[in-house]
């Protein structure tokens, strides 16, 4: 049995439709090679029924089946014979191996956004992104945060220190409006900001009021009161942080400025995902007030911290219940024991429950319209397991019910399929089924950058086995619309880790992170993440050519001025490839070849196909890619539109010819190459005569 020609999968070449409702018909198909196999089974908790051959091509076979679902998940996979030889196939390929975790999997019911479905994606931590309002901006001394004042950073190239949340740079909303041109010039689809709610730290992962923006990100139309002194250890005297951040007029005209950014972003035809940390929030959070800034402010009820009888006591949990323990109980619990991040106590609280369910409404429905969610470390929210699954399902329901289109989608390491049953989150950030095993293949490094693994890097067999595993455990629609990252704001870029070098900004410096970079490899990386299945995400940054080890370091802000305007290019015509043919954003995915420092997968989708070859070696090295397996014969054509090398990268359209049903190609050093079926619709102009070595340069140019 050539096993190799085996295929299946949950794209809509092989289920038809890939998201059915209950009571509703799926066609289901399995595909082997022509005349190779006697019986295909549909199997289905242990039942077989023996598929029909419905069709076949130059090199196929396609079994189709059909099954009514009910309103419960159906888990299947298929077996195929070949006189005395079985084999089973299911999410890993074909295999021996029918646990039933690799099954197939339909959801009755259960859909994800087809906007978010492979859409390119833009990560923004504001602080340093642009400074577009200076009159906004933290001043030094303006209060207190971690026993020490919060310091404004005049000097916009100045790298991050390792004490850096209390420090502001002045990137705000005005500064995202400002750039917009430029981001949707990316291709840019969707932008995800990271949090813009009122919060004492640059980071805002410590919220201190769900319900506005931070005015320091939005507008402050009443100003004055003192600043604190410099050696100031507490906020008794932070006047004028009380009317910033607490004065309802900031508040409002923050909101009101949010809502027309909103506005613009869709008018440009861009998403907005926001930021979500509800599993904690801060010290300085309204609720519980332990800085007294809504004491202060006088227009707020009493804080948790200081009252027993605050409205908000159920919202933390206090190890001292006793009267004697106010005002100022210190004993309320932590996230991992940090007092400025108080953990909310869901459980003891229905009160607490209804008021987030309310803010995830809130954002998502008019004036604000929200596309979406990002949610901070969601598998640690509750003190259960069972609780937390059973806030996400109904954080789902009331987030669907005010936006059927919005997004929910969970920060995660780990296994996600607990959360992934349709009842809970859409999908991922995706650390394991992409940054990861990208980052381990091209580099060795872990994605802080504090290891590195000789053995993984350059491993093509255990990149794909890796692929494998951790996709097999998302059904396919969370994994088209999970979002595949080289960078972001809790790991060291990407760029960095080409360096190899192990680090941190504390031990080495903020110029080592800079020092023996590749580019070469960024460009491999960036192919791969343009071209493999998901919601490709940049970081903003990242491509400009901004370097940095992990948090604070990645948080550098964006070179405006002295960008790599290369690189930017570079995206930009990846971003155009990825949006303009749809086997990038819907397609299968097949793995092609596994060798040293080199691998190949193709991408199928109706009657396209994809090649995308990797050669990360010092020295040109050949390939030869088993294309017969995508369903490309040898009467056909493929444009290569990118090709990248050690030096630079060809940006246009070579054409070749497959032999035998193989792709033979000779890679140059640090080299990525994309290959694609049906040239003409990327260049609607295809000369198709051939050099003798059987390609031929339709346009491009070398860069």
């Amino acid at each position: 049995m050539n096993r190799d020609a085996l295929f299946s999968s949950e794209t809509e070449d092989y289920r038809i439709p890939i998201e059915p409702e209950a009571h509703e018909d799926v066609l289901l198909r399995m595909r082997t090679a022509k005349g190779d196999a006697d019986h295909v089974f549909y199997v289905e908790d242990g039942a077989e029924v023996e598929m029909e051959k419905a069709y076949s091509d130059q090199l196929f076979d396609y079994y189709e089946y059909e099954i009514t679902v009910g309103t419960d998940q159906v888990l299947y996979h298929f077996k195929i014979v070949k006189g005395k030889e079985v084999c089973l196939y299911n999410r890993l390929g074909a295999t021996e191996d029918g646990q039933s975790i690799y099954d197939f999997k339909i959801t009755p019911g259960f859909s994800t956004p087809d906007w978010a479905k492979g859409a390119v994606m833009y990560q923004i931590f504001v602080d340093r992104f642009y400074n577009g309002d200076k009159t906004n901006d933290v001043e030094s001394c303006e209060y207190v945060y971690i026993g020490r004042p919060v310091y404004q950073v005049t000097d916009w190239e100045k790298n991050p220190s390792t004490m850096d949340v209390g420090c502001f740079y002045g990137g705000d909303l005005q500064g995202v409006w400002d750039k917009l041109d430029y981001i949707k010039s990316l291709g840019v689809e969707a932008i995800y900001l990271n949090p813009v709610f009122v919060s004492p730290s640059n980071h805002k992962y410590d919220c201190q009021d769900y319900e506005h923006i931070d005015p320091h990100f939005g507008k402050i139309v009443r100003d004055g009161g003192t600043l604190v002194k410099e050696d100031a250890k507490d906020n008794k005297e932070a006047e004028r942080y009380v009317i910033r951040s607490a004065g309802r007029e900031n508040l409002e005209a923050s909101d009101a400025l949010f809502a027309q950014l909103v506005e613009e972003i869709h008018r440009r035809g861009m998403k907005v995902i926001l930021d979500g940390v509800f599993n904690h929030c801060g010290s300085f959070n309204k609720w519980l007030d332990a800085e007294g800034i809504y004491e202060r402010s006088g227009d707020y009820e009493p804080g948790a911290y200081t009252s027993k009888d605050s409205p908000y006591r159920s919202f933390f949990q206090f190890h001292n219940e006793k009267a004697s323990a106010w005002p100022h109980n210190k004993t309320y619990d932590g996230w991992w024991g940090h007092d400025t991040l108080p953990k909310l106590n869901y459980e003891n609280s229905e009160k607490l429950v209804e008021y987030i369910l309310k803010i995830a409404k809130k954002w998502v429905s008019a004036p604000y319209h929200v596309d979406g969610w990002r949610l901070d470390v969601a598998a640690d929210l509750g003190h259960t397991a069972e609780y937390n699954h059973a806030f996400w399902r109904k954080f789902r329901k009331a987030v669907k019910e005010a936006n059927p289109e919005a997004l929910i989608l969970a920060e995660h390491y780990g296994d996600p399929s607990p959360w992934l049953q349709g009842d809970q989150w859409d999908s991922i950030m995706n650390y394991d089924a992409f940054m990861e095993p990208v980052t381990w293949f091209l580099t060795g490094m872990e994605k802080h950058s504090d290891s590195f693994n000789s053995s993984l890097w350059g491993d093509g067999e255990a990149f794909f086995n890796s692929m494998k595993y951790h996709m097999s455990r998302m059904q396919t629609n969370t994994v088209m619309t999970a979002m595949n990252q080289l960078s972001n704001h809790d790991h060291s870029r990407f760029l960095t880790r080409t360096n190899q070098v192990v680090g941190r900004i504390g031990t080495m410096g903020p110029e080592k992170a800079e020092e023996g970079v590749k580019l070469c490899v960024m460009r491999e990386a960036v192919v791969i993440q343009m071209t493999w299945p998901g919601a490709p995400a940049f970081y903003y940054g990242d491509e400009a050519g901004v370097c940095g080890w992990t948090d604070p370091d990645s948080r550098r802000t964006y070179p405006w001025g002295k960008e790599n305007l290369e690189l930017i290019e570079f995206h930009r015509y990846l971003t155009g490839i990825h949006r303009r043919l749809p086997v990038f954003k819907k397609g299968s995915v097949k793995p092609l070849f596994a060798g040293h420092h080199q691998i190949a997968y193709g991408r199928m989708y109706h009657d396209y196909q994809a090649v995308i070859a990797i050669s990360n070696n010092p020295k040109p090295e050949t390939m030869e890619i088993p294309v017969w397996q995508l369903g490309i014969t040898d009467d056909m054509i493929l444009g290569r539109p990118i090709l990248t090398a050690e030096e630079g990268y060809n940006a246009g359209i070579m054409m070749y010819r497959v032999k035998n049903g193989y792709l033979k190609l000779s890679m140059p050093a640090y080299g990525a190459a994309v290959f694609i079926s049906k040239p003409e619709d990327f260049y609607p102009v295809v000369d198709s005569r051939f050099a003798e070595n059987g390609e031929v340069e339709v346009a491009g140019k070398e860069i």
